[in-house]
């Protein structure tokens, strides 16, 4: 595909990809995009508060521990003084438990904001901008990072704007109307943005994030309008986060850019269909350096994976050329102290790639429960590792109980059910095999499964 890009061929989906716009600093705005947490605020914490933050997540907020651990990671506190002072204050604002939960979820620095002399004011603007206590609650919930904005004039634009998308019935041209208040310049140019993609479908989920973040394309204007033709023209759907991804890649690339990256890949074997096909899965995978690209080929023979492997795991995961060296490297190590050889840790990733993206602890963490707690073997996992990636807490743990609690009762015999009959299924399919059998055990078995407790 991309060969007939390079000479000039005609092919109407090939030349879209001549106008491709992106800059190699693509994937630092990508994460604006999908990521709530800002490396502004990362950095290290003291082992004591990041176990009181896990803690204090969990208890106050009804997190689970992994997405509490996670944002221990991002954001941490030795006390709870301020985080309970946050909390009372959007109490005291209306917001349910429900959506405090949602809002640091969303945006966890919130809980190390000055309450008094930050968040207090800013919601106080929010409440100027008239409306009903359920509407501010409902707009900053959905939109939590507003309240990182600085300057009443700049909150109470982007106030203004979310509450008229949210509440717009589609039966007056709202986009006319608020076009002439409209500032001038970036700030302009973004709800102007905003608005056009909200005409093409976008969802709120999508478009809420982008008015927030200072990502270069929603900034924009001729430039912008030419780069979303040319990715509604690609086949994209405005309805789905693949568009917002293509969007950046588009708008940033240039032609002589794209032809480098095409010929590195396909230098490596892939074919013009594999590259579209990748692209289409996953945008960001042109943005990287021909150096990048390289070493992460070279990274993955180095797991063992041959040439056609390689391949293989990139089309299927194209994210791990994102991933560093040290990462995957420190992954073969991860598993090779848990007992698996080399060659059983190569049958995992060319299985499912994922698992190079997995914290050290979190897979000991589910090693420990899948082999140590339930006896399944290494080569159980092996030979179906995308258990790897199911959550504890909300699939293999419960699923787990209730096989457990069966054998306790004499009903499946001493040893375990293959491990992809408990856990490659679908949860109707689980409670089917192994629960609605029991007429007399349903509601017991139920309680086990739903109550996600360890027996």
């Amino acid at each position: 595909m991309f060969s007939l890009i390079l000479h000039g061929r005609r092919s109407l989906e090939l030349q879209k990809w001549r106008n491709l716009r992106t800059s190699v600093s693509i994937l630092q705005n990508a994460f604006a995009l999908s990521n709530s947490f800002s490396s502004a605020y990362t950095g290290d914490v003291s082992l004591r508060g990041n176990a009181l933050t896990v803690s204090y997540l969990v208890k106050s907020l009804g997190l689970t521990t992994t997405l509490a651990e996670s944002i221990s990671r991002k954001v941490s506190f030795e006390d709870n003084v301020n985080p309970d002072s946050v909390l009372k204050l959007l109490k005291s604002h209306g917001f349910n438990d429900s959506q405090i939960s949602k809002i640091i979820t969303a945006y966890p620095r919130l809980l190390i904001t000055d309450a008094e002399k930050s968040l207090g004011p800013k919601l106080q603007i929010l409440k100027s901008r008239g409306g009903s206590k359920s509407e501010l609650t409902e707009i900053v919930s959905t939109v939590p990072k507003i309240l990182g904005k600085k300057g009443e004039k700049s909150i109470s634009l982007y106030y203004d704007f979310i509450k008229d998308i949210m509440h717009d019935d589609g039966k007056s041209s709202k986009y006319e109307k608020l076009g002439h208040s409209w500032p001038e310049g970036k700030k302009g140019n973004r709800i102007r943005n905003i608005w056009l993609l909200r005409e093409l479908g976008v969802p709120h989920k999508l478009l809420f994030p982008l008015l927030i973040s200072s990502a270069q394309p929603i900034c924009g204007k001729e430039k912008f309008e030419e780069t979303v033709k040319k990715v509604v023209d690609m086949g994209f759907d405005p309805t789905k986060s693949k568009f917002v991804e293509a969007l950046h890649v588009v708008y940033e690339m240039s032609d002589k850019t794209v032809e480098e990256k095409v010929a590195v890949y396909k230098r490596l074997g892939f074919s013009e269909d594999d590259i579209w096909a990748i692209f289409k899965k996953w945008p960001f995978f042109l943005k990287f350096s021909e150096k990048k690209i390289m070493q992460m080929f070279e990274t993955l023979k180095k797991c063992g994976l041959v040439e056609e492997e390689v391949l293989a795991v990139l089309k299927t995961r194209p994210q791990c050329i994102g991933a560093s060296e040290k990462k995957i490297l420190d992954s073969i190590e991860t598993f090779l102290s848990l007992g698996f050889s080399r060659d059983e840790f190569t049958m995992i990733l060319k299985g499912y790639p994922q698992c190079t993206a997995y914290s050290a602890q979190m897979i000991k963490k589910k090693f420990k429960f899948l082999v140590k707690k339930m006896n399944w073997s290494l080569e159980d996992v092996v030979l179906v590792p995308p258990v790897l990636g199911y959550s504890l807490e909300k699939r293999i743990v419960p699923r787990c109980n209730v096989i457990k609690a069966l054998m306790s009762k004499g009903l499946m015999g001493s040893e375990n059910p293959p491990i992809s009959s408990v856990l490659l299924c679908t949860d109707q399919g689980f409670l089917n095999r192994y629960v609605m059998k029991h007429d007399k055990l349903v509601p017991e078995l139920m309680a086990i499964f739903t109550g996600d407790r360890v027996s």
